[in-house]
């Protein structure tokens, strides 16, 4: 009997992690409100999926921006800083891209939203597994 709920508590838990919510990131850059969602949470070294929607202040979807997804992780003793770009592509109402993390620890992450001249930047950190 206790094989039995440890063996159902396993699978429990491995449902759980499978189902796993990605990690969600909300901020207002400029005159957009931006939704920006990694598929993982947290991330993984390896390939990561970037999912970006930019609404405008009335709520209305901007598909006509250039998105680019910026990540970079500084330098460390015996490590030079990395720095990688990758531009998101329109998909339906929202831009998607891939962040590939070349190793684990603390990455900072920078979407750049540019329309008509002028570009937004929401910036944030994460932490790579």
């Amino acid at each position: 009997m206790k094989r039995l709920m440890i063996l159902i508590l396993a699978v429990v838990l491995m449902v759980g992690v499978a189902y796993a919510k990605g990690l969600e990131v909300n901020q207002k850059a400029g005159d957009y409100n931006v939704e920006i969602r990694l598929d993982k949470n947290p991330p993984v070294v390896g390939n990561n999926n970037v999912t970006v929607t930019v609404k405008d202040v009335a709520g209305k979807y901007v598909t006509d921006a250039k998105v680019k997804v910026e990540y970079s992780m500084p330098a460390m003793p015996g490590m030079a800083a990395m720095n990688y770009k990758t531009d998101a592509m329109l998909n339906g109402q929202t831009y998607t891209a891939k962040m590939n993390l070349s190793s684990s620890g603390p990455w900072n992450i920078a979407v750049k939203i540019t329309k008509g001249g002028k570009t937004s930047t929401v910036k944030f950190n994460v932490d790579a597994q």
